[in-house]
């Protein structure tokens, strides 16, 4: 039986087995091309599991037949992991989205299609928390999460997607039936192979059900916008605060052209009467008096390091002062219609030679490049603009990206700090 009888005999079988999960629709393959890439790679089948126990046979099948398969849930993912780039099959598990909280014992059962935004939601009925919050949280789930070992805003303070996961099951591309740790704090027996598949991106098998750790949720927050002088003082803030005993629950950095982006953007000044310089956003969480200790100590050096800063005293007016760094990424999409989106992570303390490294390509190769994202961590996101019909421009964007990436890696940094 040569590739091509296979794939058909394959695909009949499937469909004789799974008859209402299995799409060969047009509308429904276009759509299970691509991600949030953007890169589209049509596969022949589009397989929507009811049960758990149909993806064992799922694979089992695939395995049988060597046919390529490709989880996908949200398919929020920016580096094309959810992209089926050999064709194949896509087991898309977004239906797959239980979720069922466990109180007394302050943890929650998932399935993989659950959305995290919905787990947070549920889990805070009950007076508590699931940290980690990827800025996609109200459409990406746990399973593609637990495959790229998804980070986000809170993690210079409670960590990433990795520390919170319990125990894991799913299924081995052969179709088998696996599971990795258990519903319990501590787990010390044999091979720790739940970590290993967290940050995978799929390659070792499917997720089924993720049982996650909870904490208390935090009784109350407060929020500090701050600009400062030039690059350099903005991103002292990660050891200067460690040192001064503030432990912010987020840390967020944006420099001087995307905050001048987000100003052409909305049409608004960050501070008014004030040019655009770099900012950072600070967020500070958890019991009261500890955040009324933190807020002098923080306040006190925001007015020995900043040119100016705001401190917001209500939902509200935390929601303006979160406006300038949630418009960062729809401004820069209105500069040109490709980007280029790098999450870089680099050593606290080189975060300034990154940045320094951005501007020198900014103006050699003459692109727009933005950089914000997660300084109290050393995670950056920098955003190549560039216009795909120009051939020029295009090329310039991929040198300087070839250049960035080696100055990461010189620093001692990694290419990707969430995105996989």
């Amino acid at each position: 039986m040569n590739p091509d009888e296979a794939k058909l005999v394959a695909l009949h079988i499937l469909q004789e087995n799974l008859p209402s999960s299995v799409s060969v629709d047009e509308n429904a393959l276009t759509k299970a091309s691509f991600d949030g890439l953007k890169v589209a790679f049509t596969p022949s089948a589009v397989i929507t599991p009811k049960e758990v126990t149909q993806i064992g046979k799922v694979l089992e099948l695939a395995n049988e037949f060597k046919i390529p398969v490709t989880t996908k849930g949200a398919g929020s993912s920016l580096t094309g992991g959810a992209t089926p780039l050999r064709g194949g099959w896509v087991l898309d598990l977004s239906n797959l989205s239980s979720i069922d909280v466990d109180a007394d014992n302050m943890l929650v059962r998932c399935g993989p299609g659950a959305v995290i935004a919905d787990i947070q939601q549920k889990v805070a009925e009950y007076g508590l928390f699931y940290p980690p919050d990827p800025s996609s949280k109200d459409f990406c789930t746990i399973g593609g999460n637990i495959a790229c070992n998804a980070g986000g805003l809170r993690c210079v303070k409670y960590g990433v997607t990795r520390d919170y996961v319990l125990s894991l099951s799913g299924f081995l591309p052969t179709g088998e039936y696996v599971q990795w740790g258990r519903e319990t704090r501590k787990f010390a027996t044999g091979y720790n192979i739940r970590d290993l598949w967290i940050g995978s991106e799929g390659t070792l098998g499917v997720v089924s059900e993720a049982v996650l750790r909870l904490i208390g949720k935090p009784d109350s927050r407060k929020t500090f916008l701050a600009a400062f002088e030039t690059d350099r003082k903005a991103l002292r803030a990660p050891i200067e605060l460690s040192r001064l005993g503030i432990r912010p629950s987020i840390l967020e950095f944006l420099d001087q052209w995307t905050v001048n982006s987000v100003q052409s953007f909305t049409g608004k000044e960050v501070f008014p009467g004030i040019s655009p310089h770099p900012v950072l956003l600070v967020e500070l969480d958890g019991d009261p008096d500890l955040i009324e200790k933190e807020s002098v100590l923080l306040e006190n050096w925001l007015k020995e390091t900043a040119i100016c800063s705001k401190t917001a005293g209500s939902v509200d007016e935390a929601e303006e002062l979160w406006e300038v760094r949630r418009k960062g990424s729809p401004a820069m999409k209105k500069m040109a219609n490709t980007k280029l989106n790098e999450d870089v992570v680099v050593p606290l303390g080189k975060q300034i030679n990154l940045v320094e490294c951005v501007n020198n390509l900014r103006e050699e190769f003459n692109l727009k490049i933005g950089v914000f994202g997660h300084c109290g961590d050393g995670n950056l996101h920098v955003n190549f603009m560039y216009d795909s019909d120009d051939s020029g421009e295009t090329s310039r964007a991929v040198e300087a990206l070839k250049l960035l990436m080696s100055k990461v890696n010189e620093l001692g940094g990694a290419i990707s700090g969430e995105h996989g």
